[in-house]
This record gives C-alpha cells, sequence and structure tokens, in this order.
C-alpha cells in the first residue's frame, strides 16, 4: 500500500509542478483532483476521512475573500487607487516605487493573487502612455504583491492555511509577520531602484485623469472592508469575518450576485480542498514523520544552523511542490513546536520563495499573463531580479524575525 500512495502522490506532485504535461494536459486542479479520487480508491483514505481532511476554514476564508475582492473590483477601487498612485510619482522611479508599495500594502488584505489580476492591467497602460519599459514595473507588482501578502493571514492562501491549522489569531500573526513583510518590501524596493534607476530616465509624467468611480458605491465597500479587517483584528472567526463582509455587500447592492460568484476562482478551491486529500492520503504511510524525525536534528528552530536549514528546505520545497503543498507536509510539524515563531516562519519563507522564479507563484504566472500581449517576460528577466531579491530577503528578514519574535516572547 505505501508504494502505491507513494506513487499517487509523485504523480499529483508532477501534475503540478509541471502545471501541464504533455502526456496528461489537465492542468493544476484537476491533477490535485485527481490525486484525491486515487488516494480514497486504493484504500489510503476512506470517503468520511477524506471529508475530514479538508480543512473548511481554509476554505470558506479562500471563498470569502474572493468574493469581497470581486465586489472591491466591482467598486472600482483598484482603478482609483492605481491612477492616485501614478498620479503622485511624477518621475518614472517614483512610479515604480509607487507600484511596488501599492501592490505589497494592497496585497496584505485582498489575496496577491487577486490584487495581481486587477492591478497588471492598469500598469501597462500607465507604462505604455509613459512610454515606459514594462519590465520593471511587472517585476515590482508581482515581487511586492509576494511580499505584502506575507504579512496577514489573509494575504495569500499559504498564510490561509497557516491560520487555519495553526488556530492563530490575526493579530498575533499580524504582530511578528507584518514587520518582517515591510522590511522585505523596503528591502525589495532598494533592490528595484539599484537594478532599473538609470534605465527608467527622470522626465516627468503625463497627469493621469482621476478614475470615474461610483463614489457612493465605493464608500459602502471601504466601509464593509474596514469593518471585516476591525472583526480580524478583534479575534472573530476569519472566514465568516470576511462571508460577513460579502453578505452586507450582497444586501446592500440589492441585486443578484450571481456575476459576483462568477468571478470566484473556483478551480482554485478544488485544488486546495484536493491538496487536503492528498497530504493526507501520504500522512498515512508514516514516510513524512519518518523523514522529519530522521532530519529533525538539522530542522531546529532555536539555532542559527537549524533555522538556515529549515530555511532553505522550505525555499527549495516550494519550488519543487509549490509553496501551498509545502505548508500542508511541514504543518504537523510545526504544530508540535507550538510557537508562533514557527508558524510565521514557515508562512513567510514559503511566501517569500515564490520570488524565486517566473513560475514560483501564481501571482507572477498571473502578471504574465495579464501583460503578455504588451510585453512577454521573460524566465530569465525575471530570475536576474527574483534570485537576487529571493536571497537577500530572507537572509536580513528570517534574522530580523528572530530577534522580533524573541523580543515578543514568541
Amino acid at each position: 500500500m505505501t508504494a502505491v500512495v507513494v506513487a499517487i502522490f509523485g504523480l499529483t506532485y508532477v501534475l503540478i509542478a509541471a502545471r501541464r504535461l504533455r502526456l496528461l494536459p489537465i492542468g493544476r486542479p484537476a491533477g490535485a483532483l485527481f490525486g484525491a479520487f486515487l488516494m480514497v480508491a486504493c484504500g489510503a483514505l476512506s470517503p468520511a476521512a477524506s471529508y475530514a481532511a479538508i480543512d473548511g476554514d481554509t476554505i470558506l476564508l479562500l471563498f470569502a475573500m474572493m468574493a469581497l475582492v470581486a465586489y472591491v473590483e466591482q467598486a472600482g477601487f483598484f482603478e482609483w487607487a492605481a491612477a492616485r498612485a501614478i498620479a503622485r510619482a511624477r518621475t518614472p522611479v517614483g512610479l515604480l516605487v509607487a507600484v511596488a508599495v501599492l501592490a505589497g500594502a494592497m496585497s496584505a488584505l485582498f489575496v496577491n493573487d487577486a490584487v495581481c489580476v486587477f492591478l497588471t492591467p492598469l500598469v501597462v497602460v500607465a507604462c505604455q502612455k509613459a512610454r515606459l519599459p514594462l519590465g520593471p514595473y511587472l517585476i515590482a507588482t508581482a515581487t511586492s504583491a509576494n511580499l505584502g501578502s506575507a504579512a496577514t493571514l489573509v494575504g495569500n492562501p499559504q498564510n490561509m492555511i497557516v491560520g487555519g491549522l495553526s488556530g492563530m489569531s490575526f493579530a498575533t500573526f499580524s504582530a511578528l509577520a507584518a514587520p518582517a513583510a515591510a522590511l522585505a518590501l523596503a528591502l525589495n524596493v532598494g533592490l528595484l531602484l539599484l537594478y532599473y534607476r538609470r534605465d527608467l530616465g527622470t522626465a516627468p509624467l503625463a497627469p493621469v485623469a482621476p478614475a470615474a468611480v461610483d463614489r457612493g458605491r465605493l464608500a459602502r465597500v471601504v466601509v464593509v472592508v474596514l469593518g471585516v479587517v476591525v472583526a480580524f483584528f478583534a479575534g472573530a472567526h476569519l472566514g465568516y469575518s470576511a462571508l460577513g463582509g460579502v453578505v452586507a455587500l450582497v444586501l446592500s447592492e440589492r441585486e443578484d450576485p450571481h456575476a459576483i460568484f462568477a468571478r470566484v476562482d473556483w478551480t482554485l478551491l478544488v485544488f486546495f480542498a484536493s491538496l487536503f486529500v492528498v497530504v493526507a492520503g501520504l500522512e498515512t504511510t508514516g514516510l513524512v514523520d519518518a523523514a522529519w524525525a530522521t532530519l529533525g536534528p538539522w530542522l531546529a528552530h532555536d539555532s542559527a544552523f537549524g533555522l538556515s536549514t529549515l530555511s532553505a528546505l522550505y525555499l527549495v520545497g516550494s519550488n519543487l511542490v509549490s509553496n501551498v503543498p509545502m505548508v500542508l507536509l511541514a504543518a504537523p510539524h510545526v504544530g508540535a513546536d507550538g510557537s508562533t515563531f514557527a508558524w510565521v516562519l514557515l508562512g513567510f519563507v514559503t511566501t517569500v520563495a515564490g520570488n524565486l522564479t517566473l513560475i514560483g507563484s501564481v501571482a507572477n504566472i498571473i502578471v504574465a499573463e495579464k501583460a503578455a500581449g504588451a510585453h512577454e517576460l521573460g524566465f530569465f528577466e525575471y530570475l536576474r531580479f527574483g534570485l537576487v531579491s529571493t536571497l537577500v530577503v530572507l537572509a536580513v528578514c528570517v534574522p530580523a524575525l528572530v530577534v522580533l519574535a524573541r523580543a515578543m516572547g514568541t
């Protein structure tokens, strides 16, 4: 049985990591679903056990946040915020900084993938109007969105899973993760300036017309989002807090939310639900526990060597099997540590790892695909910056996390 389960797990992650195989081009969500079905079909899990393996809190939070973001986008918030940021930038270098800060800040609350979906087209239009090279601004959008998302439990899917599995409050996580994410974003902006400042010139940008928005609708959405954030910090259930915001907007809009629900990425929900089942199937073999026990002395949270090894494992694993599966595989053993720091480290490093390559995170791929008609963001064009940014951020921010955790007693 063990060999069969390992084979199923391996097939699933080949389908996930390769995204599309010529032999079986079914894509990531269907690949994960196929693996989940096989785990039950081979007897590794019973149907009841497969249902129990799915973390309902994570699925609910992800659904609610996607629906909430759809309302935010419908109200024109992203266009409004981008137009204001671009209008204040004044120079190409200022625009680069504005794009990076805007992407990072919005990703802390609105999920990095969604931010990249809505922000990238606006960045492309702004650069085309100003006749600026798109590459630096696209890289700024992707890398900064990833780093900003590390700040909170709702910034990206892997952090949502960390929140669901750890039971940690939004405020507790953010108290440690947000300063590290802010430092990471500052380092990233500094590297962006170091890499691209000379190529952008200093010519002033043409004025940007403010985005036309329904101010009444925008105000309602902002009030609801602020209410959701207050609920997050107050310690309310994350999924139902976000869902409460969605329900409030459904009622205030007084129209069928069919168009909003159509914007929810249902295949992403299938993908994550299936991953929970696949990882639970692998855990029945005991191989992950055995491997972690063998590597235990090298994977400690209380020594410089252990932290370096753990960070390297998370970095490499996130780029081999993707960051969400890496979090699911590591979670039981991080949970055994029980500290806030251990959970934050897992979420932070697996998030930063997404900046290593163009295919390291879904956010990067979204940026590249959304801009494809105007600029082909190449793998090596991205790697030239992403590799250095990832290593610098980890080298500086992991020790900073340690210092902050000790100061906070976590």
